[in-house]
This record gives C-alpha cells, structure tokens and sequence, in this order.
C-alpha cells in the first residue's frame, strides 16, 4: 500500500469549508446513512477516516465508481486543486482505520492507491463514466490519486 501521491504546483481553487458545505455534507452524510442511494444524482459514500494530525473521527461524503470483486474507487480530485485534499493524508496516515458507510450498511475497508497501469485502466473508465473528472485533470499539473476500497 503506498499513498505517495504529491501535490502539484498549480490547480483549480479547492472546495471551501464554509456554513453552506458543511450544511450540505452533513445532510448527505445522513443520507447516505439513513437511506443510501444517491445523491443528487450521484453514488456517494461516506469515508469514515482518523484525522492525521487531530486523530479525530472525521467523515465526508465522497464520490463512487463501482470496480471489480465488488470494490469501489474513489477520486482524490479536490475538484482539480493543487493539493490532495486532507482525506487522502488521513487515509495514508490510518489506513488500518478506513472504514465506509454505504447503502445503510457499515463497511469496513482496506484502502489501497492505485499505481501505473491499473490507474491509468481505472482513470479510462471514471472518465467515461463521470465526465467531469477529465475537467478536474486539465486544472492541475498533479497526477490525481485513485483509491480502491476493499471490504476487509
């Protein structure tokens, strides 16, 4: 398991914590929990983490794709920022800790970034299948991390 990705040099403004996505990501954290589904239109999950340097719980609602063997893949994308955004460090720095909230269910994980090839496999067919994380590439100068979570 290596989480090695870097932050790049120039990129997109990242998504603001302000009352309005707090307000949001918290309603869609509930749902997702009470009810699982979508979300506007899109699968989502909750990535239930251990913050790297609070050693808090935190969860955040992320987006998903579904991968072989009944995993899922997430995108570090930060919406094309420079950075990774803090869930990929909590992940790196707990990843024995990662669990999902997905579909009512609590899952438990083991997260694993995606390197070379399969990346580059995985990456063909988020594009295809949720268009805007093309977009998010063409921002920024880093190479946008995937992680595959595995029911452990």
């Amino acid at each position: 398991m290596s989480f090695n990705s870097t932050n790049g040099t120039r990129g997109g403004r990242p998504p603001k914590a302000n009352a309005l996505t707090t307000w949001f990501n918290n309603r869609a954290i509930k749902r997702v929990r009470n009810k699982g589904g979508k979300v506007m239109g899109n699968n989502l999950l909750v990535l239930n983490t251990i913050g790297k340097k609070s050693g808090a719980a935190r969860a955040v609602p992320v987006g998903w794709l579904p991968s072989e063997h009944g995993t899922w893949l997430i995108v570090a994308s930060a919406s094309g920022s420079a950075r990774n955004p803090a869930w990929y460090y909590n992940i790196a720095a707990n990843p024995d800790k990662v669990s999902i909230d997905i579909d009512r269910k609590h899952v438990p994980v083991i997260p694993e970034q995606l390197h070379d090839e399969e990346r580059d496999r995985a990456w063909a067919a988020i594009v295809a299948a949720a268009p805007q994380f093309a977009r998010y590439e063409t921002k920024t100068d880093r190479v946008i991390p995937i992680i595959r979570l595995t029911p452990r």
